[in-house]
Order: C-alpha cells, then sequence, then structure tokens
C-alpha cells in the first residue's frame, strides 16, 4: 500500500495507511494475484469517500453522520460485468499518470466529477480480476469539493449514486453471497443495489481496518443468483441508519 502527500481526515486516517484486511477469512478477493505467464492489463478504480472532514466524536471510528462513497451501476448490456455495482474505473491508457491518473479520468469520465475536488490519499496493491483479466489498482481519495455527478453515457454506465457508509455499515444489510461455481464471498444491500465481488471485496477489506466496522453475521450466506433476483424484482427491504 504506498501513500500519497495528502493527509486524510482523521476518520480516514486508518483506510489511507493500513493494508485491507481478509476480514476473518471471508474475503477471497484482497489477495487474487495474476498466475504466473499470464499478462494482465493494467486498471484502476476509484475509492471515493465523502463527507464531513470533522470526525464525529460519539460514532464508532469517528464516521461522520454524512460519511459517503460514491458507486455506479454498469450498463446491463456490458458483455463484462453488465449490472454490477462497481467503483468509477477502467482500463489504463499511455497517456494516464500512472493508477492515480486512470482513476481520477475514468471516474470523471463516467460520473462528470470533477477531478480538481478530489484528495487522492492512497494506492492499494493490484488485485487481479479472473473475468476481465485487468490487474485492477484501487485508488482511495477523499471528496474535498465534492461536484455534481451522473451517468455520463447510459451505453456504458445505468446509475451513479453517493451511498451513506452508516446504510453500508448497517449488520442487517451485509452478509455473504455464495455461487454455484464455488465463489463466496462478502456482500452489501444498499439503496436497491447489491454489491458483491472485487467491488464488495475491497470495500470489506477497508472496513475491517477502519475503525467503523460493526459486527455482522458472517453465517448469513446467501445463494448469489436468487439474491440478484430478489434485488431486480425490488423484494428486498433496506435498511437505514
Amino acid at each position: 500500500m504506498s501513500e500519497t502527500n495528502h493527509l486524510p481526515p482523521e476518520w480516514l486516517r486508518r483506510v489511507s495507511t493500513l493494508p485491507p484486511s481478509e476480514s476473518n477469512s471471508v474475503n477471497p478477493v484482497l489477495l487474487r494475484r495474476a498466475p504466473s505467464g499470464v499478462a494482465a492489463r493494467e486498471a484502476a478504480v476509484l475509492v471515493l469517500f465523502g463527507g464531513s472532514p470533522e470526525a464525529d466524536p460519539i460514532a464508532v471510528g469517528g464516521l461522520p453522520e454524512d460519511a459517503d462513497l460514491l458507486l455506479l451501476q454498469r450498463a446491463s448490456t456490458l458483455r463484462q460485468h453488465g449490472g454490477q455495482i462497481a467503483f468509477p474505473g477502467g482500463a489504463s491508457d499511455p497517456g494516464d499518470d500512472g493508477p492515480v491518473g486512470t482513476a481520477l479520468r475514468e471516474a470523471e469520465e463516467e460520473t462528470g466529477l470533477d477531478p480538481a475536488g478530489v484528495r487522492t490519499l492512497a494506492v492499494l496493491p493490484g488485485i487481479f480480476v479472473p473475468p476481465s483479466g485487468f490487474d485492477v489498482t484501487p485508488v482511495i481519495g477523499y471528496w474535498d469539493r465534492p461536484s455534481p455527478v451522473r451517468a455520463v453515457d447510459l451505453a456504458e454506465t445505468e446509475r451513479v449514486a453517493r451511498v451513506p457508509m452508516r446504510t453500508l455499515l448497517d449488520p442487517d444489510n451485509r452478509f455473504q453471497v455464495r455461487h454455484r461455481l464455488g465463489y463466496q464471498g462478502p456482500a452489501f444491500l444498499v439503496d436497491g443495489m447489491l454489491v458483491w465481488g472485487f467491488t464488495a471485496g475491497v470495500l470489506a477489506g477497508l472496513i475491517a481496518i477502519s475503525g467503523w466496522e460493526i459486527e455482522w453475521d458472517r453465517s448469513d450466506i446467501r445463494d448469489l443468483e436468487v439474491a440478484l433476483a430478489e434485488v431486480d424484482a425490488g423484494i428486498v427491504e433496506v435498511h437505514e441508519r
């Protein structure tokens, strides 16, 4: 994990300086590396936190009441990762200034945010994503000066949302999902969206070392296809805190 020269708000200090955790061995995402001999393509995502710079002295881990995270839903028509909830990001371009440049450029292209308002805090080790063959580098950021966001290209992105962290952290909105092909990992249910896979793995790993985590039921394991179908049918309940 490499740090930038930008100091984080106190409530983001642990997330910006400590490596993500495996979260009690229910998170298979963080240790994924490209197999020997595989030439992975480079990519980066922006893990962008917003909210008051001041910590809440009475909240767990100092998390401000208005703390949030920027997420998007990929278009369901995409060949890879269609319909999935993700951090803004994508493949590296030759002109990018490393992973930070890629993450900020892609976030601007997908959500319309102004990169000048983002304070980059840390760069995590790359994580291999087998279905796409990308080695994805998460870039941690804080939204100093938030700007309006939207789905810029509906052929690529269906929805952009600033998701409340306290809703993500609610134990009633956390569980594991299992796929019939063998995958099992953490998941979050928020604002009618099921967050799983790479995005949930990175998020769970950061939450595990953040100081914000509230104990949740790791024995609650749900079939992934059933959970996705319930979200699509609008029959899930999201708990707000």
